[in-house]
Parts: structure tokens; sequence; C-alpha cells
């Protein structure tokens, strides 16, 4: 039998094991995504709050705190991106049973890895989307009176979420791809359920390319769907239709 047959013949027999892989591997990077995001949203907002000195002693109390606070999220941030997320997982895994007896199944395991590797990463990324709007919207909006929180919900963060939009969906691919690395813990995601084919199968090459296949799928129209978003938040690039439009309707009054 040929590479053709050999692929076609793993398709036939052992499909649903690659299906169950595949939608195993889209629900860790949609939910291990999302929630980093919310990880990394809250402290990139926190990371952002004003810092001042203040000779009363409430604003020095908050000063301390907001220091303790960005000191601990700092080392967060660095431990998870300076460490394999392969390596976070066998941690998380292994260590949470023999530290505190916390028995997680693997796919809980999972999921709390990549929230929490992604949550470091998009700290960073928040962090930087909100520094990257101009400050002087910012002191507008407080010289109108609204608070930090105001300021940030309002005028801020919808801006700096389209600025990111581009590196959010960089890190679901990327999620899909490195949810790979959970097979260490049997997380019965798309390469662990190939592994177990080949296994089977004895074919290697065969059962791996169509392994690749799946993957260059899942990425390749996710990249497409976030294009498609992102050219619907820029709106038309032409607006002079508009402009000559309200122009004629306003002669025509």
């Amino acid at each position: 039998m040929n590479f053709w047959g050999w692929v076609s013949k793993l398709l036939d027999t052992y499909w649903p094991m690659f299906v169950k892989g595949a939608y195993v591997t889209f629900i860790l990077a949609v939910v291990g995504t999302a929630a980093g995001f919310a990880i990394g949203l809250l402290i990139g907002i926190v990371r952002t709050l004003p810092l001042r000195r203040g000779g009363e002693k409430g604003f020095t109390l908050r000063y301390a705190a907001l220091k303790v606070v960005n000191a601990l999220l700092v080392a967060y941030i660095e431990i998870f991106r300076g460490t394999p997320m392969m390596v976070q997982a066998i941690v998380m895994y292994y260590g949470l049973l023999e530290a505190f007896r916390i028995n997680l199944s693997s796919m809980a395991a999972g999921f709390l890895v990549i929230s929490l590797n992604t949550g470091a990463y998009m700290a960073e990324i928040v962090r930087s989307g909100i520094q990257s709007v101009d400050k002087g919207q910012s002191e507008a909006a407080k010289a109108i009176g609204m608070t930090h929180w105001q300021t940030m919900m309002n005028v801020v963060l919808p801006q700096a979420v389209r600025n990111i939009l581009p590196s959010c969906g960089n890190e679901f691919i990327i999620n899909i791809k490195d949810s790979s690395v959970l097979n260490v813990i049997s997380v019965g995601e798309l390469f662990f359920m190939a592994t177990s084919v080949k296994g089977v199968a004895l074919r290697t090459y065969e059962t791996f390319f169509i392994t690749a296949i799946i993957y260059l799928v899942l990425t390749f129209s996710f990249t497409r769907l976030l294009a498609v978003l992102e050219k619907h938040l820029d709106g038309p690039k032409d607006f002079s239709l508009a402009a000559g439009t309200a122009g004629a309707k306003g002669g025509r009054m």
C-alpha cells in the first residue's frame, strides 16, 4: 500500500480519535485563551494604576499595598513566561497532589496551565495596549470628572482591546499548537490521540501527516476569521461617500 493508501486507511479506521483529539485541542485553546485574557486584562489594569505617595496614612497604605501587589504580579509573569509550558503542566499536575493533596484531573490541570500561561503573556500585551492609547485622552476624561475606573472602562480599554486584538489571535493560535505538550499529563488532545494511533497502526509518517493537516486547518481557519473581525472593527476605509451624502442632504434642506 502506498502513502496515500495508508492515509486513507488511517482516516477511515481512526477518524473518531482524530476528531476527538481536534475537539479537545480546540476547547483547550478557546477556554485557556478566554480565561488567560480575563487574567491578563485584570493584571494589566492593576499594573497601570497610578502609584502616588501621599502624606496621609490612607494614601501611604494604598501605595504600599499596590507596590506589594505589583511585585507579586511581576513574579507571576516572570515565572510563567520564563518556564516551558510542558514543565508547568508536570509541576501543576503532580506538584499540587504532592504538596497540597489536590488531585486534579488531567483536563482540569490542562485548562489551568494554559489559562495561567496565557494570562502571563496577556498581562504584558494588555499593559502595552493600555499604554499605547494617547495619554491626552485619559487626561481629558479625568478633567471632566471621570474616575480612573470610568476612564479605563469607557475611554482607554475599548481602544486598547482593538489594538491588541491581533496579539490575542496569535495567543489563540499558539495555544492550539502548544496544547500538544499536555500529552505529558495524558490530556487527550490531538497529539496524544495521534501518538495512540501511531502506536496501534505502526505508521508514523502517515499518522503525523494527518495530524499536521488538522493543526493547519484549525490555525488557518481562525486566522481568516480573525482577519474578517479586524476588518469589521476597522469599518469602511472610504468615508467620502458618507460625507458627500451628508452634504447633499444638508444642501436639500
